[in-house]
C-alpha cells in the first residue's frame, strides 16, 4: 500500500538515496530541503533527485514550512542536519536539536498532523558515543573521555585506561553503551536522539533513531572540504595529489556504503520491532584510515601513496566502531563493498560541473579556525 512519506533533507546524500528506494517501491515522497551551501548550490534542486517527488524548499527550523511539509503524511524520515568541523557551535543545535524538537512540537500541537502518522525515523550518528567502548586488560570495559590537546600535540594518539592509564584495545560499541559525545556534532546528535525517542514515547509516536557510521558513496557533496575521507581522498587522487591522513593513520573507522544505509532506513520505517530503539548502522568491519586510502586506490584503480604530516583535528575520535547486531536481528546486512562506493563516488563526482580539489581550501580554513593543528 502506497504511503506519503516526508523526507527532510531528502535532496542530500543519504536522503536522495532513501528517496530513490521509496519511489521505486511505489511510495509517494515529499522532500523538504533547505538547499544550502556547501552541500548544494544555493537554492537549486540537484539533478539526481527522483522525478515526481513533491518538493518544498525550506528549513526544518521554520514552523510554517515544516507544518506544511507534515500535512497529510503517513511517515517521516528526518534526515535534515548540519555537520562540519568548524566551531560554529550554535548552528549544530539550531538545526539538529531544535529542528527535531519543532517537528515533535508541531505533531503534538496539531493532532490532525499525526492522524495518519505511522512512524518517525530520525538520523543520528555513531558520534553520540565519542570514543566508545574499549577493553583494558586490567580494568575491563572502559569508556574513555576525549583526548586532551596536550596529549595530541605530543603525538600520543591512543586513549589510556581512565582507571590506571594502561593501553586499551578498541571494541565495537553496542547500542546500549553509554553515549559520551565530545564534539559539537555528536552532542547535538545525542540531543536530537533524546528529543525524538523521549517525546515519541511520551506522545505515542513510533520513533526510531538511526546511528549512522561513516557513510560513503555517490552524491556526497565535494564542495564541503572539511570532512569525509572518501570525498577528500578522491579529490586529491584524481587531481594528482596524495591523500593526507591525520594523526598516524592508524585510527580505526567503520565505513558503510550509502545504499546499505538507505536500505536500513526503509527497514526501520517498515518493521515495528524497530520502534523506540536506537539502532547502529555500520559496515560491520573495522579498517584503519591508511587502509581506507588503499580501498580508494582499488576503487579508482589508481596507485595511492598517502601523506602523514603529523597533524590532528580537535574533537576527532581515535577509534570508533559500531556493533550492528541490532539491525542484523531485524534481517539487515551490509551488502555493498567500500570499493564499490569509492568507484561510484569518483564516477559521479567527475561528471559534475565544477568538480575540483577543495581539500587545500579546507585545510587552510580548519587551520585558521584552530581545528587542524600540528603535533610535535
Amino acid at each position: 500500500m502506497s504511503r506519503l512519506v516526508l523526507v527532510t533533507g531528502g535532496a542530500g546524500f543519504i536522503g536522495s538515496h532513501t528517496v530513490d528506494l521509496l519511489v521505486a517501491r511505489g511510495d509517494t515522497v515529499r522532500v523538504l530541503d533547505a538547499l544550502i551551501e556547501p552541500v548544494h548550490q544555493a537554492g537549486i534542486w540537484p539533478a539526481y533527485l527522483s522525478e515526481g517527488v513533491q518538493r518544498i524548499h525550506g528549513s526544518v527550523e521554520d514552523p510554517a514550512t515544516l507544518r506544511d511539509a507534515l500535512d497529510g503524511v503517513d511517515a517521516v524520515i528526518h534526515l535534515a542536519a548540519y555537520q562540519d568541523y568548524l566551531p560554529n557551535f550554535s548552528k549544530f543545535f539550531h538545526v539538529n536539536a531544535a529542528g527535531t524538537a519543532l517537528l515533535y512540537e508541531l505533531l503534538v500541537a496539531e493532532p490532525t498532523l499525526r492522524r495518519n502518522l505511522q512512524k518517525v525515523v530520525v538520523a543520528t550518528s555513531q558520534a553520540v558515543f565519542g570514543e566508545g567502548r574499549y577493553l583494558c586488560p586490567v580494568h575491563g570495559v572502559q569508556f574513555p573521555g576525549q583526548r586532551t590537546s596536550a596529549q595530541l600535540e605530543a603525538s600520543d594518539w591512543e586513549p589510556r585506561c581512565p582507571v590506571g592509564g594502561e593501553p586499551m584495545v578498541p571494541q565495537a560499541t553496542r547500542e546500549d553503551d553509554p553515549p559520551r559525545p565530545h564534539n559539537q556534532y555528536g552532542i547535538s546528535k545525542l540531543s536530537q536522539e533524546l528529543i525524538a525517542l523521549n517525546l515519541g514515547a511520551r506522545y505515542d509516536i513510533p520513533t526510531v533513531a538511526m546511528r549512522y557510521s561513516i557513510t560513503q558513496g555517490p552524491r556526497q557533496s565535494f564542495t564541503n572540504p572539511y570532512s569525509g575521507a572518501l570525498r577528500i581522498f578522491v579529490q586529491r587522487v584524481l587531481h594528482g595529489r596524495s591523500p593526507v591522513v591525520y594523526e598516524d593513520g592508524m585510527q580505526l573507522r567503520d565505513y558503510v556504503p550509502v545504499w546499505d544505509v538507505a536500505r536500513a532506513n526503509l527497514l526501520a520505517l517498515d518493521d515495528p520491532r524497530a520502534n523506540f530503539r536506537a539502532l547502529n548502522v555500520g559496515g560491520g568491519k573495522a579498517i584503519t584510515v591508511l587502509e581506507y586510502a588503499q580501498v580508494v586506490s582499488r576503487g579508482l584503480r589508481v596507485p595511492v601513496t598517502t601523506e602523514v604530516p603529523g597533524k590532528f583535528r580537535v574533537g576527532d575520535t581515535r577509534h570508533i566502531l559500531s556493533d550492528i547486531s541490532g539491525l542484523r536481528g531485524l534481517g539487515w546486512e551490509p551488502v555493498h563493498t567500500l570499493e564499490e562506493a569509492a568507484a561510484a563516488y569518483a564516477t559521479w563526482a567527475q561528471a559534475q560541473p565544477g568538480f575540483r580539489d577543495y581539500s587545500e581550501q579546507g585545510f587552510r580554513t580548519m587551520t585558521d579556525q584552530g581545528v587542524l593543528r600540528d603535533a610535535h
